[in-house]
Formats: structure tokens, sequence, C-alpha cells
């Protein structure tokens, strides 16, 4: 009984339990649906190439070395300071960041079309930059090779999301 007390004290409080946070976090993650799994993964990708754009964003600021310059072929520095960098001088690496972070809401609110479309956008810009890296610079970021893996893996994920959404919604 005194426990129970403490218990709603701290909950009054504001003060978790951390292993309740965690038995709820799990039994919530039990009890979600496939479609709940699908939106949670595609908004904790999100939220992964928003961290790889911070990082990115953070060489395009820096005067220092680049952590990621590994060879003359492997150089996030240079990437990130060239004038493909930058468009209307806003830094693509701050796009991107606001790219991840509406795919991330737009998946959490379940809005697949968007999110479809978003992601789509997300994909080209992606490969644009690519191409800008092989054909053009010649020289990777490894933080924008990253991100090219994320997005694609984004783009499977949402279109796999719209195709299991229609084939439940249609009759058999």
């Amino acid at each position: 009984m005194a426990a129970d007390l403490i218990n709603r004290k701290q909950a009054d409080r504001g003060i978790l339990n951390l292993s309740d946070a965690a038995e709820s976090v799990a039994s919530n993650f039990a009890n979600a649906t496939l479609e709940d799994h699908l939106r949670y993964l595609i908004a904790l990708l999100a939220i992964a190439g928003t961290v790889v754009s911070v990082l990115a964003l953070r060489v395009h600021y820096s005067t220092e070395s680049a952590p990621c310059s590994i060879n003359e072929k492997w150089d996030c520095g240079i990437v990130n300071h060239s004038i493909y960098a930058e468009i209307r001088g806003v830094p693509v690496a701050a796009i991107g960041i606001a790219g991840y972070l509406l795919i991330a809401v737009l998946a959490m609110l379940r809005r697949r079309g968007l999110l479809l479309v978003a992601v789509l956008i997300g994909m080209a810009f992606a490969l644009y930059l690519t191409n800008i890296e092989a054909k053009v610079l010649g020289v990777w970021c490894v933080y924008c090779v990253i991100s090219q893996g994320i997005i694609a893996a984004l783009l499977l994920l949402s279109i796999g999301w719209v195709v299991w959404q229609a084939m439940r919604r249609s009759p058999n």
C-alpha cells in the first residue's frame, strides 16, 4: 500500500520509474499493428536521416578537417564545401534535415500518399546529388552515401505501405 502511494505521488509529480516506462513501451510495441510497426520504422529511419544530415551540415559550416576525410575519393569536406553544397544560399544538408523531419511527421500521421510523394522527391534529389558526386566532383561523401541508402530504404518501405494498404482495401 505504501509503495502504491509513493508510485501515485511520483506519477502525480511526473516522475517515471524507468522500468515501468520500458514495460509500457514494450507493451505498446507488442500490441501495435503491422501498420504501426511500419510507420515507426519509417519514422525511425527518417530520424536517422536527420542525424546524418545534421552531421553533414556540421561539416558544411566547419573550417576544420572533415571527420570523414578518408582519401582522395572519399572526403565529405570537399563535397560539403563545393558550389553544389548550397541551393540559393541554403545548405543541401539543411534541406535534407527539413525533408527527413517532414517524412517522419507524415509517417506518424499515417499520411501514406503524401509520405510517398515526399520520399519520391527526396529520392530524386538524392540521385541528383549522387550524380554530381560521381560525375562532376569525382569525390564521395560518406554522410551523403548513408543518406542515399536511408532514402532508398524509405522509398521501398513507403511503396510497400501504400501497396499493402491498397491490397487491404480492395475486395477479393
